[in-house]
């Protein structure tokens, strides 16, 4: 089993920068792809970005592209995402999600919210 806890969500003015953690705990990680998502109300959830663990292969969603950068840190079992070039539009929760290759991305953090306004 598997637990992800995101953090560093927060309110941040148009234009601003935000990074977003989120630090596996539970078992050793092995999962083939570590993900990004977001939720914002009224709409359905949204690919952010993706890293595989162990190549550290990278892959964005086309709102996010050339604004946002998804990194980790082996050693810290910890996954990051820069994102800057804020616009109100990227207010949602965002949610961190592990895929092990067997059913998709099966374990996922509690979401930390991001709120992008003046």
């Amino acid at each position: 089993q598997v637990q992800l806890v995101e953090s560093g969500g927060g309110l941040v003015q148009p234009g601003g920068s935000l990074r977003l953690s989120c630090a596996a705990s539970g078992r050793t990680l092995s999962s083939y792809i570590m993900g990004w998502f977001r939720q914002a109300p009224g709409k359905e959830r949204e690919f952010v970005a993706s890293i595989s663990w162990s190549g550290g292969s990278t892959y964005y969603g086309d709102s996010v592209k050339g604004r946002f950068t998804v990194s980790r840190d082996n050693a810290k079992n910890t996954v990051y995402l820069q994102m800057n070039s804020l616009k109100p539009e990227d207010t949602a929760v965002y949610y961190c999600a592990a895929d092990f290759g067997s059913n998709g991305f099966e374990y996922w953090g509690q979401g930390t919210q991001v709120t992008v306004s003046s």
